[in-house]
């Protein structure tokens, strides 16, 4: 806990309350990873019967898993079963956000952050690779990322992009059925995932972030069809990111 940024944990403690010290010892507990099963190349039961895992399964998503890493077993990420695309490592939190997305087979569907592609093997595997699935990514390095992933998990019905927003919405206009939009943040909920993450927060991070999200909504919002679904996600805490950039975004909006 002690390489926590402190004005973090002062944030924490000032939105946590008395939850704050639950929060606190969560830092301290074994990390548990996850894994998707690509329902693309394979089935539950089929993955079930050759499973050589430890699996706890996630109750948001019929097809994630947790498993804890085990020095003694052979590690997911490096297993042929991984190579061949039957599953997809991602974090359990990460697979809730397909399902309440919820795309369907042969809907118009952008996510428009997609690298490196977890969210976007999802939506492909709900979409059962019917419809159009556009994954854009503005760093053209993590676009090969997501190339591959996508590729290795069997996905035939997406175009890749690498286009800043708002130049998809002037090309595309009010098309899509069902936006995600997995918005950059100060990435406060991946200090313990990944500790350098929290060399690159400061108190002042979250207030050029929310302005930045505000106007990636701006643009986003512009290629939503009537009655269509946008989702919002980050992967941080601070209410001025989640809570505040959405009133923000609906105060000009409603």
């Amino acid at each position: 806990m002690s390489d926590l940024p402190q004005a973090y944990l002062s944030q924490m403690r000032h939105l946590l309350g008395d939850e704050y010290q639950a929060f606190k010892e969560v830092y301290d507990r074994p990390f548990k990873n996850g894994l998707r099963i690509n329902t693309l190349k394979t089935t539950q039961e089929e993955f079930q019967r050759i499973n050589p895992f430890d699996l706890e399964p996630i109750p948001w998503t019929n097809s994630g898993f947790r498993f804890s890493s085990d020095p003694d077993r052979e590690k997911p990420g490096r297993h042929p079963y991984h190579a061949a695309g039957l599953y997809y490592l991602q974090e359990p939190t990460a697979m809730l956000v397909a399902e309440v997305l919820d795309p369907k087979p042969g809907e118009r569907v952008l996510d428009l952050a997609a690298a490196p592609g977890g969210k976007a093997t999802h939506i492909a595997a709900l979409m059962k690779n019917k419809g159009l699935l556009v994954a854009n990514d503005i760093d053209p390095k993590r676009v090969w990322d997501l190339a591959e992933n996508l590729e290795r998990c069997g996905v035939r019905n997406a175009v890749i992009t690498n286009e800043r927003p708002q130049k998809l919405a002037d090309f595309f206009g009010p098309f899509f059925d069902k936006i995600l939009v997995d918005a950059p943040c100060s990435g406060e909920a991946l200090f313990r995932k990944n500790p350098s993450s929290r060399d690159q927060w400061h108190p002042n991070l979250a207030k050029g972030c929310s302005r930045r999200q505000v106007r990636i909504l701006e643009s986003t919002s512009q290629m939503l069809k009537p009655n269509g679904r946008l989702v919002y996600t980050t992967c941080t805490f601070t209410p001025e990111e989640n809570e505040g950039t959405i009133a923000r975004f609906l105060k000009k909006h409603l």
